[in-house]
């Protein structure tokens, strides 16, 4: 089995429910309010690790509670956090996160000690790359540092996993890094210019052609489109489950994506891996929390069955 190296954010979350989304300038009561641990670099490399994978994280924290924390929190889970930083003087990120009463969520992020993760602080990349045979990459940490981390991925020949989230636009290079580049509609839109509600396809043939050699679509209740260079794109239909919090879907995919392709699965039946992993997650509150293992996946696989959405 290989190892996933995922490098990216940490964040404690500030999580409030309510029944409807506030509008601008309204007051509202809320219904509960919950902290638990988060950050897309986080959540995924413990859906890795559930998943059923060993997973090397690079992160980094700020000296403080939270911190601590968070670097607990992935001690227990059995990640290999011995490359983790420590922000001298920024505090560890925080979201904000108000999930309504259909499980859809607005998120802030105030990004910390995240900003921190930058290339002239890595000083042992190359290392923990060459320990690793598939590296896992978001955008919460600066896109100079995915730069980098792409190129010394790609010098030592290792797969190269992007999950272009948050939606930002970044550099062709990067693109032209990537062997996997996982998207939903908003990212996948503001990479490719194009109106991807209305036209998906040419929005994914767009990102193959700026560099990226596989790339996949998540639609949701839809499910999801892939396609490669050579291959005709194809959708796969979702699971259908009733969502509680969407949270951490999105991370609880690529996570269990990357453990799926370590260990060796085929291709198709990596992605329903995944898909399962991510369908079960917004059945629970919380991003870690909802986070399923290996074992829960396939239990559900073997009761569940992939649904076209009417």
């Amino acid at each position: 089995m290989e190892k996933v190296l995922v490098i990216g954010s940490s964040n404690r979350d500030l999580i409030v429910t309510v029944d409807d989304f506030p509008r601008p300038g309204e007051t509202i009561t809320g219904n509960s309010f919950l902290q638990m641990m988060g950050g897309k670099g986080g959540n995924q490399a413990i859906a890795a690790k559930r998943a059923g994978t060993d997973v090397l994280f690079i992160s980094c924290i700020g000296e403080d509670e939270n911190g601590m924390a968070i670097k607990q929190n992935y001690q227990s889970e059995g990640l290999d956090v011995s490359y983790m930083m420590l922000s001298e003087d920024k505090p560890t990120g925080v979201a904000l996160i108000t999930v309504d009463r259909n499980g859809e969520n607005n998120i802030v992020i105030i990004a910390g000690a995240n900003e921190d993760l930058l290339p002239e602080n890595l000083t042992t990349l190359e290392e923990t790359i060459k320990k690793s045979d598939i590296v896992l990459m978001q955008l919460e940490i600066p896109v100079l540092t995915n730069l980098e981390i792409g190129r010394k991925a790609r010098d030592n020949n290792k797969k190269v996993v992007l999950n272009a989230a948050p939606a930002k636009a970044i550099p062709q290079e990067l693109l032209e890094l990537v062997d996997i580049l996982i998207v939903n509609e908003t990212e996948a839109e503001t990479i490719s210019g194009i109106n991807v509600r209305k036209d998906p396809e040419e929005a994914i043939r767009h990102l193959l052609e700026k560099g990226a050699e596989q790339v996949i679509l998540t639609l949701g209740e839809n499910g999801l489109l892939y396609g490669t260079k050579t291959k005709e794109i194809v959708h796969l239909p979702a699971y259908k489950v009733k969502p509680v919090d969407s949270t951490a879907a999105g991370d609880t995919f690529c996570g269990a994506l990357a453990a799926a392709l370590s260990r060796k699965m085929e291709w198709e039946e990596a992605l329903r891996f995944s898909m399962a992993a991510a369908a079960i997650s917004v059945t629970k509150m919380g991003a870690q929390p909802s986070i399923p293992d290996r074992h829960q996946v396939e239990a559900f696989i073997s009761k569940n069955s992939l649904i076209e959405n009417s």
